[in-house]
């Protein structure tokens, strides 16, 4: 495993509170959005040349996970053994809380396991940062239609698996600190079963980034909230993947539960 995250033998990563300069008493949102906002710019002006690749992206990704620290949030990381010697792409299928996770994850996973996300179509047009989006090549869907996205998740899933790279699928019709399984559909599970590609359930915690009133990705940051990201093992679709479904919503539900989250 080659990753710039320094996860100890058993594939766990917790913050190291004395090396990393705490900021949270010097204006913290200024001081990691001004990071974010260079981060971003820098990236989109890379990606515009056709230069954006994996190393740059697990870059950006980790910059900002490194900022996030610096102004006193810690994080916990587990569960990485559970994927990294397993063979081949997978689906992670996890809940989503903020736009925390889609930082951070790339230099989590992709070092490991090239990835990329589905997201929303709104993302590859959003300024600036669409140029970054793009570059990772993730799979598009509107969320307006669900028979056209699931075509889409279909088909670019399966040449995605065959080039040997692992999706991360937030299932959730958008992000919330509150996990409800109702909403939480199965296209992660649908992906896997029409690509013979096993699940890694994943579950987080991430509102120390709070979701903005004005701008959503720009929320208050929160240094007394601890960041957590849980990976689980390999889960196998069979039959119809109800009961895989409801798997990942256990280890979802159990892992907030110890977590403090609802």
């Amino acid at each position: 495993m080659n990753s710039p995250i320094p996860f100890d033998q058993s594939g766990t990563y917790k913050t190291d509170c004395k090396k990393h300069k705490r900021l949270q008493g010097v204006l913290p949102s200024l001081f990691f959005y001004t990071t974010l906002l260079s981060v971003i710019f820098k990236g989109s002006k890379i990606a515009k040349r056709g230069l954006y690749d994996r190393v740059a992206w697990e870059n950006s990704s980790l910059k900002i996970l490194n900022a996030l620290e610096q102004v006193g949030i810690q994080f916990e990381i587990t569960g990485i053994n559970n994927f990294k010697d397993l063979a081949g792409p997978c689906i992670f299928v996890g809940n989503h809380m903020s736009a925390l996770e889609t930082a951070v994850l790339p230099v989590i996973i992709d070092p490991i396991k090239p990835v990329t996300f589905i997201v929303k179509e709104s993302l590859i047009n959003y300024p600036v940062f669409k140029h970054i989006m793009r570059a990772t090549k993730p799979i598009a869907v509107t969320r307006t239609n669900p028979r056209e996205d699931l075509k889409t998740v279909m088909k670019e899933g399966a040449e995605k698996i065959k080039e040997g790279i692992s999706i991360i699928a937030f299932p959730q019709t958008t992000r919330t600190t509150t996990f409800d399984p109702s909403e939480f559909n199965t296209i992660g599970v649908k992906l896997a079963k029409h690509t013979g590609t096993p699940i890694i359930p994943f579950a987080l915690k991430t509102d120390a980034w709070a979701n903005g009133r004005i701008i959503k990705d720009f929320g208050r940051l929160d240094h007394t909230k601890m960041v957590y990201f849980a990976f689980g093992g390999p889960i196998h679709v069979k039959d119809r993947g109800t009961e895989e479904h409801q798997a990942i919503i256990a280890f979802i539900q159990d892992r907030l539960k110890e977590w403090g989250g609802t």
